[in-house]
């Protein structure tokens, strides 16, 4: 049954293989006891294996055990889920958040919940496929604007007729690093729900995982933007990549939070997420309010990397954050320029369709990154042809 499209996936290239670290995630990895320098994790800030954020899991194992055994609305929760929750909120600037198993539960299951029938939702071409999964499963009427085209997007909204229209975007693209045009996006909806009979008729919905951590001052794009988070305004982060933890949440007004609560799928019927994990997501979260030099040295690796890369003629393809989308051509192409990297002791998978329309290399720079790492990078890319 499998055997015929497994062959035309790998006539294609495209057949994909898991690689498996017998190391800590970081900077530098091994696999299959070979060690690389890795520019593939979205763990931006280095925090994965940061020793307070080790101490506290530990700490939580011993005080609640591993295992949380229920779902939060029976007894899967401990104290250190509703402590994560108030500080989420307050970070976000938000009157309330909730904790999700991840990202992809997090849209699958907030969308949905926001969304139905009689809702449409406009959402941009490169969203991640978590959220076009869950515009799916939401039922609503689904129309798609340009990549960042807020003009196309103000014109659909003005001539679509509907009870509920929700605007969808991340607010960093994973795949090609450039940030969604919010201030506009933003200004455009607090402009019409100004007008409409019903207020906060338009909501917006913004998936910023890859923003929180990395952009302002760590608190996301709404704090980059200056950006005050509106009743009608949804966001969605994730505790799995810039806070090198596990797990995802939804900040909002204490109402929307409490809809979502009593709505989304994915929330109400998923195991809680044990509290050694929420534990080390709490540890991240004080780390980067106490002190954000690591967000500093992240922005002076990428500009650094940004720099040689664009000067030995490299298409970065509009990236603006730590993650660089280097052009590469076919697939073909692409897997030999992985492998040479490989060759030379770095890590940076070829990402091919269905994941994105164009092969790239996707390099992801952290804070953990030396400047020795990123010169080995730019040699190894140096010798071929861009």
């Amino acid at each position: 049954m499998f055997s015929e499209p497994l062959i035309r996936l790998k006539e294609k290239n495209l057949m994909r293989e898991i690689k498996n670290r017998n190391s800590p995630q970081g900077s530098r990895i091994s696999i299959d006891r070979k060690n690389y320098i890795n520019f593939s994790s979205n763990d931006y800030l280095g925090l994965a294996n940061h020793p307070y954020v080790l101490e506290s899991a530990q700490k939580a194992i011993k005080e609640f055990g591993f295992g949380s055994g229920a779902s939060r609305l029976l007894c899967g929760g401990s104290i250190l889920h509703a402590e994560l929750e108030k500080k989420t909120a307050k970070f976000k600037g938000t009157e309330s958040a909730l904790i999700f198993n991840s990202g992809y539960s997090a849209n699958t299951g907030v969308i949905p919940a926001i969304a139905d029938k009689g809702s449409v939702i406009f959402s941009d071409e490169l969203n991640h496929a978590s959220i076009i999964d869950g515009c799916r499963l939401s039922k609503a009427r689904v129309v798609v604007y340009k990549h960042k085209n807020t003009y196309q997007l103000e014109r659909l909204i003005r001539k679509t007729k509907a009870r509920q229209k929700i605007v969808v975007t991340d607010s960093v693209f994973s795949m090609d690093g450039d940030i969604a045009p919010l201030k506009d996006i933003y200004e455009l909806c607090s402009s019409l729900n100004s007008k409409l009979l019903t207020p906060n008729s338009i909501l917006l919905y913004i998936d910023d995982a890859h923003a929180t951590g990395v952009l302002g001052n760590g608190k996301g794009s709404l704090a980059h933007f200056g950006i005050k988070p509106e009743p009608w305004i949804i966001q969605m982060g994730t505790f799995s990549k810039a806070l090198g933890s596990f797990g995802a949440f939804a900040a909002g007004s204490k109402d929307a939070i409490a809809w979502i609560m009593n709505n989304a799928r994915s929330f109400i019927f998923s195991t809680a997420p044990p509290s050694c994990v929420i534990a080390a997501s709490i540890a991240a979260l004080e780390l980067i309010i106490k002190d954000t030099s690591l967000i500093k040295k992240l922005w002076l690796n990428r500009g650094k990397t940004v720099k040689e890369l664009t000067s030995l003629g490299y298409d970065i393809m509009g990236s603006e954050t730590p993650i660089i989308s280097i052009k590469t051509g076919d697939v073909k192409r692409t897997l030999k320029i992985s492998r040479h990297l490989l060759n030379k002791g770095i890590f940076a998978p070829a990402i091919r369709p269905p994941t994105v329309k164009e092969p790239r290399i996707r390099i992801t720079v952290t804070a953990a990154h030396t400047a020795e790492n990123i010169e080995r990078l730019i040699k190894a890319l140096g010798s071929v042809k861009p």
